[in-house]
């Protein structure tokens, strides 16, 4: 009996472990991957449309474009013109050109499964070629008082200056989200700091396009609020 007993035992083991080998050699891994889109990501600052509808003294656009090159990073560029009319205690004066930002950004959000947003990091190079027109002025000569010595009358004849330059370097942070199947939104801060700027002759320059106004620090700050939509060459 006990002899019966122990074979049992022996070939419901071997039975047993027998299947479930067999079970782990069925058993199919998850093959399912996520892949998102690489390709040329184009759209338009909707910010600065919203600025001169507000601003009368202010007219400007600006496309923004960004190609991704690896999982974390994208080349990435924006382009535009800018017209700006400054207005000070003795002086009104206009800055209009052109510009251009270079450089790249760097996606610091670990997206989930097929998320494809981004919060950014990026480094720009930016370079402007404008016009600088003083359109009037009113000499303020004094003798160390606050009375003018003569009197002062405001000169309404405009000066202008062409193909003034300005160099300089930005830091952006910004979030993009995908709200649908390649549309973005994203919303940007940037920190600029002026590598050099020409001035109009005998009048310092109040505005660069593509950089905003001129701080006696040679600092600048700017905000974007764009849209974009991606156009994918192929996917990973």
């Amino acid at each position: 009996m006990y002899k019966y007993f122990i074979s049992f035992c022996l070939v419901f083991v071997f039975t047993n472990t027998y299947s479930q080998k067999k079970q782990k050699k069925t058993v199919k891994k998850d093959t399912i991957t996520y892949k998102t889109g690489y390709g040329l990501r184009i759209g338009v600052d909707l910010s600065k449309p919203t600025l001169s509808f507000v601003d009368k003294s202010y007219s400007g656009l600006e496309l923004v474009g960004d190609y991704r090159i690896t999982k974390k990073w994208y080349v990435a560029t924006e382009l535009g013109y800018e017209k700006e009319i400054s207005f000070e205690d003795f002086t009104n004066s206009t800055s209009k050109g052109s510009y251009i930002k270079i450089g790249a950004n760097y996606n610091a959000y670990q997206n989930w499964l097929d998320m494809n947003n981004e919060i950014y990091i990026g480094a720009r190079y930016g370079f402007a070629l404008f016009d600088q027109t003083l359109n009037s002025y009113t000499p303020n000569v004094t003798n160390g008082s606050t009375t003018p010595y003569f009197p002062a009358n405001t000169i309404n004849t405009p000066v202008t200056d062409t193909g003034l330059t300005a160099h300089w370097a930005e830091i952006q942070l910004g979030i993009k989200v995908e709200t649908f199947k390649n549309l973005f939104f994203s919303a940007g801060f940037s920190y600029k700091i002026l590598l050099s700027i020409d001035d109009q002759k005998n009048f310092k320059t109040l505005y660069a396009p593509g950089f905003n106004r001129v701080f006696e620090n040679n600092t600048g700050f700017g905000f974007n609020y764009t849209i974009s939509y991606l156009i994918p060459f192929v996917n990973k």
